[in-house]
């Protein structure tokens, strides 16, 4: 059971936001000493509500994707990885992170989702919707392309590389190796015909990225 429900409503917790500043504050200049770390982008992040869509290799992308956002998001995260810690539930609802269930229409998960953009927040998803080994295993959901679309707002593209090697996906020990994150300039849903176009357009930019990103290391 856990510490903390889940807060199925727009804006974060009491303090959350505040911890979210502090602790960004604090692993931006820590993360450097772990890792070479370094982001490159293309635009500057956008103010208001925004659709931040990365790929995911590790335990670690959050941490990674959060830094190099450069603002608070609510991460969107299946809800099967909840349950088994209360320390871990506690510590991720409260920073207002929204579960979303697997095998059913995610209508809770939605609503809570799209409220929160409607209020000016920001989202973070991972269109793969797992951990993968390599780019292109798992093909990417719609739902980031989805959610942009029905709130108006710019879907931004992360690429993060180097995750996986900092931290495996089984054994789970941080080891030091090079993390790079490229962001994207944002892409608005004016300028695509439908979700599958936007979901496809985020592909082909994540492939590109990935590949600079793997050529420079």
């Amino acid at each position: 059971m856990s510490v903390i429900q889940p807060r199925f409503g727009p804006g974060f917790p009491f303090a959350a936001y505040n911890l979210w500043r502090g602790a960004n504050w604090v692993v931006q200049r820590t993360l450097p000493r772990v890792w070479d770390f370094d982001v490159v982008k293309e635009a500057d992040i956008p103010r208001g509500p925004m659709v931040v869509a990365a790929n995911h290799f590790s335990h670690v992308d959050p941490v990674v994707a959060a830094v190099a956002a450069e603002r608070p998001t609510r991460f969107v995260g299946v809800d099967e990885l909840f349950g088994r810690s209360r320390f871990f539930d506690g510590l991720t609802y409260y920073l207002g992170v929204i579960p979303m269930p697997r095998g059913k229409v995610p209508l809770q998960s939605m609503r809570t989702t799209l409220n929160h953009l409607h209020q000016g927040g920001g989202v973070t998803l991972f269109p793969e919707g797992r951990r993968v080994s390599e780019w292109g295993e798992s093909p990417p959901k719609q739902g980031a392309a989805w959610l942009a679309m029905r709130a108006g707002c710019p879907l931004v593209p992360m690429a993060l590389w180097g995750t996986g090697e900092a931290m495996g996906l089984e054994d789970f020990k941080l080891r030091r190796h090079p993390i790079r994150v490229a962001i994207g300039a944002p892409m608005y849903p004016a300028d695509f015909s439908d979700r599958g176009v936007m979901t496809d357009a985020w592909y082909e930019w994540m492939d590109r990225a990935l590949s600079e990103l793997d050529a420079g290391r």
